[in-house]
């Protein structure tokens, strides 16, 4: 299962990753720095997708999984395509802001109807709500970040 770099805000769910809010010890202040910093760069890439590509701004909690990331990956190659064509035009203006975005309008296909495998998605769902699995997760990844990054702090003190 996937998850998702996600702020306070969201629930303690397997799907997200939280920062520590007010981390304490070596290891979690580093995991909130590595977090905190990953999070705003994905921000910020799809802050500018979605200020160029509408079907990036819609919903799409019913396309496959497949479908989006075949989007997505046409998106970044056609914005990497553009910025490559009109690199010598720009002056650094360019409107990133998602403030003039015209949210009344999807560009997503739904459907109605009960979903083929609506155990399935029922079963996912509560899998993805387990606190636990959130916990165990962070944890993981905390302990992932100091043992690949953790030392090199140290080595800079020895230095110093």
């Amino acid at each position: 299962m996937g998850y998702y770099l996600a702020d306070g805000i969201y629930p303690e769910w397997a799907t997200f990753v939280k920062t520590i809010s007010m981390p304490q010890g070596e290891k979690k202040k580093l995991f909130a720095q590595h977090q905190e910093s990953a999070r705003k760069d994905v921000e910020r890439a799809f802050g500018v997708l979605q200020s160029r590509f509408a079907i990036i701004r819609g919903p799409a909690r019913a396309w496959h999984m497949d479908t989006l990331k075949h989007t997505i990956y046409a998106c970044i190659i056609l914005h990497n395509m553009i910025v490559e064509d009109e690199r010598h035009t720009y002056g650094g203006n360019f409107d990133y802001s998602y403030d003039n975005v015209d949210n009344n309008h999807s560009t997503t296909e739904t459907f109605s109807g009960p979903h083929p495998n609506l155990a399935t998605r029922l079963q996912r769902r509560a899998n993805i709500r387990e606190k636990q699995v959130h916990r165990q997760l962070q944890g993981d990844l905390v302990e992932y970040i100091w043992e690949r990054f953790g030392h090199e702090d140290d080595e800079i003190y020895v230095k110093l």
